[in-house]
């Protein structure tokens, strides 16, 4: 197994998959849990997730998958994320040289490293900032003016402000940030992220509700249907390195269904259908096979109830998407 090779051939099916280069692209990062039922290799205990597991890292841009990095579960969830992006960002830069990238996460890689090393790449990011005392209580008002709006109206209520801020030890110098002063019916709910984008790029409540809020779709429903539909969470092995490989072998069927629903399934009744909603609906077919000594032959059932969505993915994919 050469993983330098898979991990460039994630890429370029990436850019592949662009007939130009676009203007501007959001790469998403995010951690998530890989629970682990036997004593495998890197095996640890994770405090948030209340369990053994591992801690893959993932990198995608809208539905493409760029990067999946089996990790052990006893780091930071931020950790190597600078040396797995950076390979990435190169081989983007080197096809897109005027691409401008912009990089997004929650809370968990909101770190010095991390947004020192993206400002000296020039590439913006809008990334989660965990609560604390002092950032609650600079937007003490708004939280009132929230609870105020909460209380006449029992409905949930925003208001949004921003400021610059810096922590007293880790943070180099200060950055803007966005706070969400929210009153839901279970009561008070600030939020807050960190960007590079100056008000003038983005206003804070556009900044928070279409920049940093849309993370939700992805990269979280991608790693759902990894997970899910597509078995990346099957890592018994006692390996880390065959479990990387069973990694591998799951982000590549994820590839080549993205690419179907991309490519073959536009316009039609799975265009936005999920990974396992194609399997079951697409790919699962009853069969009769016949082998005989020159040749094997594979009758599909002739009640199919999508024979003729098949027949047009076929020839979408014989077309490259044209059909």
């Amino acid at each position: 197994v050469d993983p330098e090779s898979i991990d460039a051939l994630l890429v370029d099916l990436f850019l592949e998959a662009h007939q130009q280069a676009p203007d501007h692209i959001i790469l998403d990062l995010d951690a998530t849990d890989d629970i682990l039922y036997g004593n495998q290799e890197g095996r640890f205990y994770h405090g948030y997730y209340h369990d053994y597991c591992y801690l893959p890292l993932y990198v995608f841009c809208g539905e493409h998958l760029l990067c999946a990095r089996l990790r052990m579960s006893n780091i930071d969830a931020s950790a190597d994320s600078v040396e797995e992006l950076e390979p990435v960002i190169a081989r983007i830069r080197q096809r897109w040289p005027m691409v401008k990238i912009q990089l997004r996460g929650d809370a968990g890689f909101c770190r010095e490293k991390l947004m020192v090393w993206c400002k000296s790449k020039d590439i913006d990011y809008i990334l989660g900032l965990a609560q604390n005392p002092r950032l609650k209580k600079l937007i003490e008002a708004q939280m009132a003016q929230a609870e105020k709006q909460y209380e006449e109206t029992k409905t949930p209520a925003r208001v949004f402000t921003e400021f610059f801020y810096a922590t007293e030890k880790t943070w180099s110098c200060e950055r803007r940030v966005i706070a969400k002063a929210e009153h839901l019916d279970k009561g008070a709910n600030p939020r807050f992220v960190v960007t590079s984008l100056s008000a003038e790029q983005m206003a804070a409540q556009e900044l928070y509700e279409k920049g940093y809020c849309a993370r939700g779709d992805c990269p979280e429903n991608r790693i759902k249907e990894q997970q899910l539909d597509l078995f990346a969470d099957r890592t018994s092995t006692g390996k880390m390195w065959s479990n990387q490989l069973r990694l591998y072998f799951s982000s590549m069927a994820y590839v080549l269904l993205q690419t179907l629903r991309r490519v073959a399934l536009a316009g039609s009744e799975l265009a936005k259908a999920q990974c396992g909603t194609i399997r079951l609906k697409l790919l699962k077919i009853g069969a009769q096979i016949r082998v005989t000594v020159r040749k094997i032959w594979i009758s599909l059932a002739g009640g199919y109830p999508r024979a003729e969505l098949f027949s047009h993915v076929l020839a979408a994919l014989e077309t490259g998407g044209t059909a």
